[in-house]
């Protein structure tokens, strides 16, 4: 499954290449009901063609009549839908939610196809990049991206916009409460990915929307399965599927690394990390045991929902402490 942010790029690029200005918009913020998440993406050119979408489908098409009548000439401009105050639009938005879309004017040049082309390699998975956008004259730079947060901070006279692969949520064995996080995960927007290689425990899973593989994680792992931008969630209770993968997984940029225990399988599956898996004190430290917040948890789905909440507080560039 790819990312739809890509596939905004990549056909964005096609258009610059044959010499069409593209029009990129990019999801701010949303107040109230939205449907899609800031930091989405839409591409469209002058003559009525895109890829993307920034709400159910009224924004857009309220955006692609505007462009064809020839609105959007600015380099970069921010656009409300919502609330009312733009004249020009008389969109409402379901229970009252507002959207704010920046517009970016660009031109067929080589430094836009370069900039774009940095952005698609972020996207897929070869890099994390933070974008950062004028808001006075449309100027773009890319900076390296080293630590976790909102996906756009807006500034008076800049945003700063996350750009990295789609979350991938990699579950490390089936168990109950791995079948409730993928089921979470989807609902939230992961790319699912479950790896098991017992036939007895994937007999008659079914889960919607998740790639199963029969394999062992930390082989998938091992071959390229994790980037910047994945959770590895071990859950199991299983050491050759547990352990194994949290030795693959502390090798990689996983922004997330948990296996679940009480305390006392905790400390000595960290033991058994350090003498037989040969993990060193900084790669212990990057394994999150137990895993989750501390919720009082006891059923499956309560336990899934304390591992997704801490899944989501890392990704947010949230301390334990401030939870």
């Amino acid at each position: 499954m790819q990312h739809l942010d890509l596939l905004v790029v990549r056909k964005a690029l096609e258009w610059l290449a044959s010499g069409r200005r593209v029009w990129l918009c990019t999801v701010l913020s949303t107040y109230g009901s939205a449907p899609r998440a800031p930091g989405s993406l839409l591409a469209a050119t002058a003559d009525g063609h895109w890829i993307g979408s920034l709400s159910g489908g009224c924004v857009e098409d309220d955006f692609l009549e505007r462009l064809a009548a020839g609105a959007f000439g600015q380099p970069v401009q921010v656009v409300r839908y919502g609330d009312g105050s733009d004249t020009r639009s008389a969109i409402r938005l379901p229970c009252g939610g507002i959207l704010d879309v920046l517009v970016e004017n660009l031109p067929a040049d080589c430094d836009t196809q370069a900039h774009l082309r940095e952005l698609e390699s972020a996207l897929a998975g070869r890099r994390r990049l933070l974008r950062e956008v004028s808001l006075a004259d449309g100027a773009r730079r890319l900076l390296p991206d080293r630590e976790h947060g909102p996906r756009v901070e807006r500034e008076a006279e800049r945003v700063l916009l996350r750009v990295g692969a789609a979350q991938r949520l990699l579950l490390a064995g089936y168990s109950t409460v791995a079948q409730v996080c993928a089921e979470f995960g989807v609902s939230l927007g992961f790319e699912v990915v479950l790896c098991d290689p017992r036939d007895e425990a994937l007999q008659g899973v079914e889960l919607p929307g998740v790639e199963i593989r029969r394999e062992l994680p930390s082989e998938y792992i091992r071959l390229g399965g994790c980037h910047a931008d994945t959770a590895v969630v071990a859950l199991t209770h299983d050491p050759k599927i547990d352990d194994l993968a949290m030795i693959e997984a502390v090798r990689t940029e996983a922004f997330y690394i948990g296996v679940m225990g009480s305390m006392v399988t905790s400390a000595k599956r960290k033991e058994r990390l350090r003498r037989v898996g040969g993990l060193s004190e900084a790669e212990l430290a990057r394994v999150i045991a137990p895993i989750g917040l501390n919720l009082g948890s006891k059923t499956p789905a309560e336990i899934a929902l304390a591992v997704m909440a801490d899944v989501l507080r890392v990704r947010s560039g949230i301390a334990r402490e401030r939870v």
